[in-house]
Formats: structure tokens, sequence, C-alpha cells
């Protein structure tokens, strides 16, 4: 049986855990992480030197770093999320590697602040900076979603699952956002998706 490390409240973990339950295989996971500990222990660093969660072990195979993780899984156990089409499995990979270098890195500041951050101790600046770096990103993606039902096409992929994860986090912080129908309409048939019922529906933390 498949097993994970990592706590709900990592967005990484999220990424993880969904691809999991979308592809109906069984697993097992134990929170790690934070508050958690784990991760700092040798028994743990020597499957993930990062120290860092998540880490997937599937028999004989670890993985750490969890976009790899997600397209494992669904080209594992889940073929229809991971498109054999060249053309379009790299397209779905540039979604996801977007999710890391651009969109994640963005939106990070104003969930530390507005989030991890003592109300008295957070900084407007931080917030107003990752907002403003979002707004074009966010744009981009509602006008991309206006011609297509989902990231990849006609149809749910592994791309939708990174992305949809910094969405969930984005849209729960406490701040007004401007109105993206497309954006809204995909968001809104991702929470639809049985497999996301424990993971985009948790608190932000």
């Amino acid at each position: 049986m498949m097993h994970i490390w990592g706590r709900l409240s990592s967005l990484n973990v999220r990424k993880v855990v969904w691809a999991a339950q979308e592809t109906g295989a069984p697993f097992t996971r134990t929170d790690a992480g934070m508050a958690f500990g784990v991760v700092k222990t040798p028994e743990y660093q020597q499957l993930n030197p990062n120290a860092l969660v998540p880490t997937l072990q599937d028999g004989e195979l670890v993985l750490w770093e969890s976009n790899v993780i997600v397209r494992y899984l669904c080209a594992k156990y889940a073929p229809a999320l991971y498109p054999l089409d060249l053309a379009q499995r790299f397209d779905a990979e540039r979604w996801m590697d977007w999710q890391q270098t651009t969109l994640n890195p963005a939106g990070v500041g104003a969930f530390i602040q507005l989030i991890r951050t003592p109300e008295d101790k957070r900084d407007p600046t931080i917030v107003a900076k990752s907002v403003a770096a979002m707004a074009p990103l966010l744009t981009m993606l509602d006008q991309h979603l206006s011609r297509q039902a989902y990231l990849g096409g006609a149809t749910f992929t592994m791309a939708d699952i990174p992305v949809a994860c910094d969405m969930h986090r984005w849209f729960g912080l406490p701040q007004e956002r401007p109105a993206l129908p497309h954006l809204a309409r995909w968001y809104a048939s991702i929470l639809a998706r049985p497999a996301a019922k424990g993971v985009l529906d948790q608190a932000l933390s």
C-alpha cells in the first residue's frame, strides 16, 4: 500500500493526497512537518534528505517533490489523467511547472501574512506586493479558461491539480478579489470532484 508523509495544511501535500484520491488506489498518510515534527529525524531523512514534505513510498519506490509525485500517481494509477499524446502531456507539464515557478511564489507572501502571521505583526506591503503579482496571473488563467473547460483542454488532467491547490489557498484568503468568471467556473467544477473532498474543503492554516 502507498504511504504519504505530510500534513494537510501543506499545499504540496494537498496536491499529492488529492492525486492519490483521484486514482482510487489505497494509501495511508502520516502527519509530518511543522508542529508534527518527524521530518528532522534520521529515519525520515533517509527517505527525503531535504527534510520536507511530502514524501511518497510506493513499495520500494520513494519519491519527493510534489508535482513529480502527482505525475507518477497519475501515470501509474490513473492513466486517464496522464495524457499519452506528447503534445498534450507536455502542455500539462508546462502548467504544473508554471504553478511551482510562477504562481506559487506570487501568492505565498499574502498567504504567510494573512494566515500564518499574527495580525499585529503583519506587513501590508508584503500583502500588496503579492496581490499585485497575482493579478496578471489570475487574468491569464481566466482568459485561458474562457477557451476550454480545463487547463489541458476538454477534460480534467494532472495539470489541474497543482494549480487548483494554489487557487484553494488564494481563494481562502480574507481579501477582496476581482470577478474572474471563467476561473470561478473552473474552480467550482474542481470543488465538485469527489476526490477533492477532504483536501480542498479544508480551512487554511
